[in-house]
């Protein structure tokens, strides 16, 4: 039996226990398999499973795991470059990533003092299990702090019924963190959330993912029925998670994924804008004004990106009200800006390449990096983000700008 983990060393999922040199390198192999397989993923919509062999195989799933679970406790920053890494060879590859980490620092840091949830921790490390995430739902839609579907528990035990409109790789994890009212007479918004793993849940799938993009990450919706034990259930509310952990952590993590793509999308542009200068010694090519653009973007992307995850790591539990507005104010204002720059990063990378990164099949091509990276602003809309921002700007009384 693990020993239990303090909760503040839970709570800042931070304190690289493991060199993040070896990680990192762990990431770059598997982004080397994911490149290999990229194209076929894109076209079939298949689940990315020689990149998540290669993954589970270095131990990557569980990187963020403690020491005192089995895990190198790896840091967000580094769980934040490896789904860059990922994301530059396949978005969809990066993605899936992402949102399982996503799932993991749920646990961390609000399962600590849980038994179940902290044995969860040591086998998703010895294991490598990959979780996925049920918050849609038919007729809620993505409004995330908000469930139809409720907890009915009875002598220890509970069963819940969803009809989840979107499960990404739900057909491929080992288990699905579901979100649910706390009871059958609890108000839409008093939610809880259930750790289920695959012995504990049925699914049936409701549509077919066939989409313009992110094609790989399999997000067909599903009709789940799950039943377990109530100490399946993650001890404090979901309000609770969602704010301080689920929302920033996703925004940050996709924020580098979608940075991956943008990168990768300007290094083949920067390799056809050298290629045209070296063809024409002493002259810059008409792009050489988009290029630098572009490079401007990036670092504007990867500036904002450094500057969240050092504010979520200076985060305390004990922070005012008017801090925790702030930081979900800039935490939103992360993925909105992200989501939008990376797009015009690859449009200024796609009328640098022309026809090149216009036509499949060539080094420069850039039509699955436009198409992944249009799901950027629409994961959580940026409109019902900004419409949210606002909001905590009209209760926002500090100085901070």
């Amino acid at each position: 039996m693990n020993a239990p983990i303090a909760k503040d060393e839970l709570a800042q999922v931070g304190g690289e226990s493991a060199p993040a040199s070896a990680l990192l390198s762990a990431a770059h192999a598997a982004a080397a398999e994911a490149a290999r397989h990229v194209e076929q993923v894109d076209r079939d919509a298949s689940f990315p499973h020689d990149a998540f062999a290669v993954l589970r195989t270095h131990g990557l799933l569980g990187a963020m795991v403690p020491p005192a679970f089995g895990g190198p406790g790896a840091s967000l920053e580094t769980i934040a470059a490896i789904c860059r890494i990922l994301g530059a060879a396949c978005s969809s590859t990066g993605m899936i990533y992402a949102m399982h980490q996503i799932q993991v620092a749920c646990i961390l840091e609000h399962g600590a003092g849980s038994p179940w949830h902290e044995a969860l921790l040591a086998r998703l490390a010895g294991e490598q299990l990959l979780l996925a995430s049920a918050t849609s739902e038919e007729a809620i839609g993505g409004a995330l702090r908000n469930s139809g579907c409720a907890v009915n528990a009875e002598n220890e035990r509970f069963r819940l019924l969803k009809m989840a409109t979107t499960i990404s790789y739900g057909a491929h994890a080992d288990g699905i963190l579901v979100t649910a009212r706390r009871h059958a007479d609890a108000a839409p918004s008093d939610q809880v959330l259930v750790c289920a793993l695959k012995p504990d849940y049925t699914l049936q799938s409701l549509n077919a993912w066939d989409t313009l993009g992110m094609r790989g990450t399999c997000s067909n919706g599903f009709r789940v029925e799950a039943a377990g034990h109530v100490e399946q259930i993650l001890p404090v509310p979901f309000g609770e998670i969602a704010d301080l952990t689920m929302t920033p952590v996703s925004h940050m993590l996709w924020s580098a994924m979608w940075i991956g793509i943008a990168g990768d999308a300007l290094q083949r542009a920067k390799g056809f804008f050298q290629g045209q200068a070296r063809a024409r010694p002493g002259a810059l090519p008409p792009s050489a004004a988009r290029v630098a653009e572009a490079v401007s973007l990036l670092q504007m992307m990867e500036g904002r990106l450094e500057m969240a995850l050092a504010h979520q790591r200076q985060r305390r539990s004990g922070q005012s009200t008017q801090g925790a507005f702030a930081l979900a104010a800039e935490m939103n204002g992360l993925k909105t800006a992200v989501s939008t720059m990376a797009l015009q990063v690859v449009q200024q990378a796609m009328l640098v390449c022309g026809m090149a990164g216009y036509k499949h099949g060539t080094p420069f091509s850039l039509g699955r990096h436009l198409r992944d990276l249009w799901s950027a602003p629409l994961m959580i809309n940026n409109d019902r983000i900004l419409s949210n921002t606002a909001g905590l700007l009209l209760a926002d009384r500090s100085d901070r700008p």
